[in-house]
């Protein structure tokens, strides 16, 4: 499978950050996170990311100065810029000084995950393959299609996005609360029992026979792994 993508993601709020992150890796995209300017350039230089998305008010220093510092650093990957700061000031300084989108909060996750592929068109960086594979199953991105050992299995689109997400994150143990937040889109209190629910239709959709490929991790969640 081709590598995928690479985006960094600098902003010192954990919950949006993990939102950000987690809509970017059900996109299939590689992810790291950062919650300060500091971290983010020992990121940037061990991660090498083709993206950054960058909050501009940072505890360290602010997104302007930190891209400064990228660039210096020999990152050349495509910056968009998060803010709350809604003036056009800020929006004209941070196009000009080498930013290559800018985008203010509150945003909807969709036009993020929009936008940083858009940067990556530019730059000529893409996924070649849209597929995941853990085993035997296989899942395509692209026609939104499932087969467990050759043989294509029908889901709904909410179990063909839970799976997704379970695919993209293979060998990690994922919570109840990061699902219901990434693939219901509800807050940390929704009702974690539908989650219950999907996963046995997805065991007896692609995981009845074995090797068993979907596993619970009792009192913290789920994980898609080959034992």
């Amino acid at each position: 499978m081709a590598q995928r993508p690479r985006v960094l993601v600098v902003d010192d709020e954990e919950n949006l950050s993990f939102l950000i992150t987690s809509a970017l890796r059900l996109s299939d995209y590689e992810t790291r996170s950062a919650a300060n300017g500091a971290e983010a350039l020992e990121e940037a230089d061990r991660f090498a990311p083709d993206v950054v998305v960058l909050d501009v008010n940072l505890p360290d220093l602010d997104g302007f100065e930190l891209l400064t510092r990228l660039r210096n650093s020999g990152c050349r990957a495509p910056i968009l810029f998060v803010t709350a700061r809604h003036d056009t000031a800020d929006r004209v300084r941070g196009l000009t000084i080498g930013g290559d989108d800018y985008i203010t909060k509150p945003f909807a996750l969709e036009e993020l995950v929009a936008r940083v592929q858009v940067a990556l068109r530019r730059t000529g960086v893409g996924t070649t393959s849209s597929r995941l594979v853990v085993a035997d199953l296989e899942l395509d991105l692209d026609s939104h299609r499932v087969w467990r050992g050759g043989q294509e299995a029908l889901l709904s689109p909410t179990e063909f996005n839970l799976l997704r997400y379970l695919m993209t994150n293979a060998g990690r143990v994922v919570s109840r609360a990061q699902i219901l937040d990434t693939v219901w889109q509800y807050d940390f209190n929704g009702d974690s029992t539908i989650i219950e629910s999907f996963i046995s239709n997805l065991r007896r959709k692609v995981d009845s026979g074995e090797p068993k490929l979907i596993h619970t991790v009792r009192g913290v969640g789920y994980s898609v792994r080959e034992s």
